[in-house]
């Protein structure tokens, strides 16, 4: 079921946001200030390639100091429209009993996309 999901998932839009998520973190790591920022929304990016069977989780010994500043620097910076987006994604998928898999997978992305710092792909 994983293997489908991520298939439709893919065809359906999944593609462009992952795409997305890796032009816009090629652009941040222009500046050595933006890298840390980068390297978010790759792993943002990869997860929207594959979101069925996936979830980011903690990483080991986080949340640490470190993560809740950079992620309170990420809210700051505006990042936090990325989770309201697929949060309204998620709520226009939800609406036809098909798109709530989608819808679901677009609400997990959302609460990966608002603290993105200390998290891993499991």
């Amino acid at each position: 079921m994983k293997g489908i999901g991520n298939i439709l998932w893919l065809v359906l839009g999944g593609l462009l946001v992952a795409l997305v998520y890796y032009i816009v973190g090629l652009l941040m790591c222009i500046t050595i200030v933006g890298i840390p920022f980068g390297v978010q929304l790759f792993k943002l990016g990869t997860y929207a390639l594959w979101p069925f069977g996936h979830e980011l989780v903690d990483g080991p010994g986080q949340p640490g100091c470190l993560s809740v500043v950079m992620n309170l620097i990420w809210i700051l910076a505006g990042w936090w429209e990325i989770a309201v987006l697929h949060l309204l994604f998620g709520l226009i998928c939800c609406i036809t009993i098909v798109g709530i898999p989608f819808g679901l997978q677009h609400f997990k992305m959302a609460l990966a996309s608002i603290f993105p710092f200390g998290k891993v792909i499991k």
